[in-house]
């Protein structure tokens, strides 16, 4: 799903016309204020993937005010924002993509542009969507971890052998390779590199 927010009718209704005609669903929104309310309303549906498409210049509450409320309530955090910008707003939009906004597209603007712009975003919704999916896994996992295994885990991740993790934690090194085996277990993995790849570049367990 993308959402166009803009407070211009004419403008709305052909951005609804051109994402339909690819096949692509939308939602459009008069102001900043009725996108925030629906947004509140239906946290479900930001369990699917979906970009916004919202105008810099609204008739109440500015599209970057927008922005900084969905950042600020994690409104929507898997859905990329693409700015829609008349040519005194870019550098407004340049400020707005070092705080996390995906992409800007000036008016007047390419139709096929565009259209290629927000099917990146929508991407990149699903790479994060599956991303998020992923952390939660892991946290489940994470939980099932007695405390011993735990710092097993950490040691592991730290890249140390095993007699250095038997020194370390006062125990023999039969009984690390026993907790180390039940860490691979229950975090689905079958090496040492397999779980550095599931924690990626974090560096606590």
């Amino acid at each position: 799903m993308i959402h166009v927010v803009d407070d211009e009718e004419p403008l709305r209704d052909a951005l609804a016309w051109l994402l339909r005609s690819r096949e692509l669903d939308c939602r459009t929104h008069a102001s900043g204020e009725e996108f925030l309310a629906w947004l509140a309303r239906d946290r479900t549906g930001q369990a699917e993937p979906g970009a916004v498409l919202l105008d810099v210049r609204l008739g109440g509450i500015s599209g970057t005010e927008v922005f900084d409320r969905m950042r600020a309530q994690a409104l929507a955090p898997a859905w990329p924002v693409i700015y829609l910008t008349g040519h005194g707003d870019v550098p407004m939009a340049v400020e707005a993509l070092k705080q996390g906004a995906f992409d800007f597209v000036e008016k007047p603007f390419n139709d096929n542009s565009l259209v290629d712009r927000l099917m990146a975003a929508l991407a990149e919704s699903r790479r994060r969507l599956a991303e998020s999916a992923e952390a939660g896994r892991r946290e489940e996992r994470l939980a099932g971890l007695t405390a011993r295994e735990r710092e097993v885990l950490a040691l592991v991740l730290e890249g140390c052998y095993n007699k250095v993790i038997a020194d370390r934690l006062g125990i023999a090194m039969r009984t690390v390779e026993v907790y180390r085996a039940r860490v691979f277990a229950k975090m689905g993995v079958r090496s040492a590199v397999e779980l550095a790849r599931l924690f990626g570049e974090r560096e606590e367990p």
